[in-house]
């Protein structure tokens, strides 16, 4: 398929998807503050908008991205903006977290949760230009130019990401109990929170 030491991948793929980040943050913070459910479709977001990454990649959009300075920066600033605006609402959050009753009936958070993953990753180019300097160590130079084993790597490296979330999301989910159990705890973890996405924002600025 024109893959170069694929085992050799999957190990580097664990290493750097286990590397604490943005994206461990904020699956962390959906698993606490509204659940296991909540975490779950976080993590499928992430690693949505990372195949979506992967997808452009592929067709030679990515590229496009990097080489564009005017692109790159259009894109790090709608990035920005957006966890800028999960942040401020966090911060301006200051209702309890749900009980598991109400989580059940209310299924509009766990669809904004997964789209909330998606955006932040789909508007971050640093995870463009991650994928466009990992992916080619592991392709042949034959196949460089063909889209398969980007998209092979790319699928790989989401199913591992979608394992390590979920790993953490019902890890995370035990700690909701008690943040449920006192409603001030869980005001403190949304301006605790707000505070992580928007220096998460100030970060993408300056790169």
């Amino acid at each position: 398929m024109g893959i170069e030491n694929f085992i050799t991948f999957i190990f580097t793929a664990i290493i750097f998807v286990m590397i604490p980040g943005m994206d461990t943050v904020f699956v962390l913070n959906k698993s606490i503050s509204h659940g296991r459910k909540s975490g779950i479709y976080a993590s499928l977001g992430i690693n949505s908008g990372a195949l979506a990454h992967v997808f452009f990649a592929a067709i030679g959009l990515s590229v496009l991205l990097a080489k564009s300075a005017y692109a790159f920066t259009i894109i790090k600033y709608l990035g920005a903006l957006y966890l800028l605006y999960i942040g401020v609402s966090s911060l301006k959050n200051n209702k309890a977290i749900l009980n598991s009753e109400q989580n059940h009936q209310n299924q509009n958070i766990r669809k904004s949760d997964f789209w909330s993953g998606f955006l932040t990753n789909l508007l971050n180019p640093k995870v463009a230009l991650f994928f466009l300097a990992l992916f080619p160590q592991f392709i042949s130079p034959s196949a460089i130019n063909d889209p398969i084993p980007f998209l092979i790597l790319g699928l790989t490296f989401a199913v591992i990401g979608i394992i390590w979330y979920i790993t953490l999301t019902l890890f995370a989910a035990i700690f909701s109990e008690k943040f449920k159990a006192n409603p001030k705890s869980s005001i403190y973890l949304n301006k605790i929170s707000g505070l992580i996405f928007i220096g998460m924002a100030i970060s993408i600025v300056l790169t």
